[in-house]
């Protein structure tokens, strides 16, 4: 029987899914990127996508947010199909965290100006700002402990900073999902916690989005985070519940390499298994059997 709770609800299956993907294949000039992927979240569920570069992971949320046209196969977020829905609206519905994103807004940018161009889903917003914008703004700001920041152009910014304030560029529109692809990338030990920390306070709220978190280490996902989705080669491993899919055996097979997955104070810790020769296995059984000889 599942459990609800305030970080882990029960899906409601009167609400459509926050994303429905089926089949989707996407190649360009003969190369398989997605092969075939079928994937649902369904509201009430927090996902992560795990995976090696070159997994695929960030082709799926570019497909998702209309970025990467599908060869194949249907996709819907929120409820809207692509093909029959104008992707530059339902991005308003989305909120998106990710390296991409901080590389390409202007140095001088205040991050009043970054977090308020939010609500209109663009970058280096050219038209005028309101004074209800810059409000509200600077409300998202104080939320995410950036109020002193307000004025300070985004060249002078540190790597932390600068994910918060994204974090609030994405939170301004309200989105009913919030996509955070790699977030942590560049963050420094100390910056990466706190991170850590404030997403997982995102859960806490009943009315808050959907996240799903895109990396590539196992340590990033905090227990708000109820299933996972693992691919390679373009390919889905395994999905399903977290306990089910987070498991040294899955991962082994995901990076290609034998590793063991431990929890620790209810976060994942993964660590690499050395790989035996074929000589150095024969001298173990050898040995082990002249020790109960």
């Amino acid at each position: 029987m599942e459990i609800s709770s305030p970080l882990h609800p029960t899906p409601n299956p009167l609400r459509p899914p926050l994303i429905e993907v089926d089949g989707l294949l996407v190649k360009r000039e003969g190369a398989v990127i997605l092969d075939h992927v079928a994937w649902r979240v369904e509201a009430g569920q927090h996902w992560v996508i795990l995976g090696a570069n070159g997994s695929g992971k960030t082709s799926l949320l570019m497909a998702l947010t209309g970025y990467l046209m599908p060869t194949a196969g249907g996709l819907s977020v929120l409820g809207r199909k692509f093909g029959e829905t104008d992707w530059r609206e339902l991005r308003r519905d989305i909120g998106i965290v990710s390296s991409n994103l901080r590389q390409r807004i202007e140095e001088n940018e205040s991050a009043r100006e970054v977090v308020a161009s939010g609500r209109y889903a663009m970058l280096n917003f050219w038209g005028t700002l309101t004074r209800a914008d810059l409000a509200t703004a600077a409300a998202w700001l104080e939320r995410v402990g950036c109020a002193h920041l307000a004025r300070r152009p985004w060249a002078v910014l540190s790597q932390g900073e600068r994910q918060r304030i994204l974090i609030a560029r994405a939170l301004i529109a309200d989105p009913k999902l919030l996509i955070l692809d790699e977030p942590c990338s560049g963050l420094d030990p100390v910056a990466r916690e706190r991170f850590l920390t404030f997403m997982h306070s995102l859960t806490s709220e009943p009315a808050g989005p959907g996240l799903v978190l895109v990396t590539h280490h196992v340590e990033e996902i905090t227990p708000a985070f109820t299933h996972a989705l693992l691919l390679r080669d373009g390919r889905i491993l395994t999905q399903g519940p977290r306990h089910q899919t987070l498991t040294s055996s899955h991962l082994s097979q995901l990076f290609n390499h034998p590793v063991t997955v431990r929890r620790h104070q209810n976060r994942l810790q993964l660590t690499l298994t050395p790989h035996i020769s074929t000589l150095q296995a024969k001298t173990v059984r050898e040995n082990k059997y002249c020790q109960t000889c």
